[in-house]
């Protein structure tokens, strides 16, 4: 049995599940052991956020890998991975919600209109619970395929909000050579797809009989 069909295989989409969960399983010993380091609440909300950044990077990485590698079943994979980012930043906003502010709503909102990277990081969760709310093949049934992939087009504003978001965070510190490496890596899908986008428009221009680009005058 080949890659390709493996991937077709349900033990495939169970691994894939187990696989995502590690990091939380990690947490979770990490928190039942005392082995969070000298800052356990940083930490908890730092790594949670690391995570949602991971996965978002993976959920928009299937699409090219599989156009290029020409192996349509990674999309059966798609859905899951992007539930994962759902599930990663409800953790991350928990933490925040919890080590931080101590699950006070009305201090919460303050710090939301006060600081510009939790609002951002707070517009790119509320953006993010939509998508997670339809990823269900009933939702695209009764939305219609053209205005569900239209409301998942989304995800792109939330992969800059979520790159701002750490930019504005590791600015105090002056550090920014992970949010570098995040960045060129959804710079790098995002620009594939704009590129997919233009190759096609230029395409159906062709096919229909007209100049794919209009002389200036």
């Amino acid at each position: 049995m080949n890659l390709r069909q493996s991937l077709l295989r349900p033990p495939a989409k169970a691994l894939l599940f187990t696989l995502a969960l590690l990091p939380f399983a990690w947490l979770v010993y990490a928190v039942a052991t005392n082995n969070l380091g000298a800052n356990p609440q940083e930490y908890l909300i730092r790594s949670t956020g690391d995570w949602t950044l991971r996965f978002l990077c993976l959920t928009l990485a299937v699409t090219p890998l599989r156009v290029i590698t020409s192996t349509p079943a990674l999309a059966r994979f798609r859905r899951m991975l992007g539930l994962f980012v759902y599930f990663y930043v409800v953790l991350h906003l928990l933490s925040y919600s919890w080590f931080d502010m101590g699950f006070d709503v009305a201090d919460i909102a303050k710090d939301i209109a006060k600081r510009p990277f939790i609002l951002v990081g707070f517009s790119a969760f509320v953006l993010l619970t939509p998508l997670a709310a339809t990823s269900f093949n009933r939702a695209v049934k009764a939305m219609g395929a053209k205005r569900w992939q239209a409301l998942h087009k989304l995800v792109y504003g939330v992969a800059g909000l979520a790159i701002l978001h750490f930019f504005w965070m590791r600015a105090g510190k002056h550090n920014f050579a992970e949010v570098a490496v995040y960045a060129a890596i959804l710079a790098s899908l995002l620009g594939w797809r704009a590129w997919q986008w233009a190759v096609r428009k230029r395409a159906a221009r062709t096919a229909s009989g007209r100049p794919a680009f209009r002389a200036r005058g």
